[in-house]
């Protein structure tokens, strides 16, 4: 099955920060259980504030519907720490110092 690269920004709400720590063990291991999928991950940081801001992903598959379920299936999700979430179809043209395209 052909696939598509997409990124996925996440914004946390900050009255939902307990569950950051409480399960990010849990959220690590999604992440490494979709790795195949999960290609780049990680924390995105508010600098002013000095608080966590959320996250981004550069993920891999079929198409938009398999990126939410994905998304839906982090230990993440159901806490309400994610205050929104947004999910672009991506190309990448310039990788290393290098043109791709």
């Amino acid at each position: 099955m052909e696939t598509k690269m997409y990124v996925v920004l996440l914004e946390d709400d900050p009255a939902y920060a307990d569950a950051r720590a409480r399960l990010m063990e849990e959220h690590l291991q999604f992440l490494v259980r979709n790795g195949d999928t999960i290609r780049s991950a990680g924390p995105l940081r508010d600098e002013i504030a000095d608080a966590a801001a959320g996250g981004l992903w550069i993920v891999d598959a079929p198409d938009r519907e398999a990126v939410q379920a994905l998304v839906e299936a982090d230990p993440f999700w159901p806490t309400g720490l994610r205050k929104s979430v947004s999910i672009l179809s991506w190309r990448q043209v310039f990788a290393d110092g290098q043109r791709r395209v």
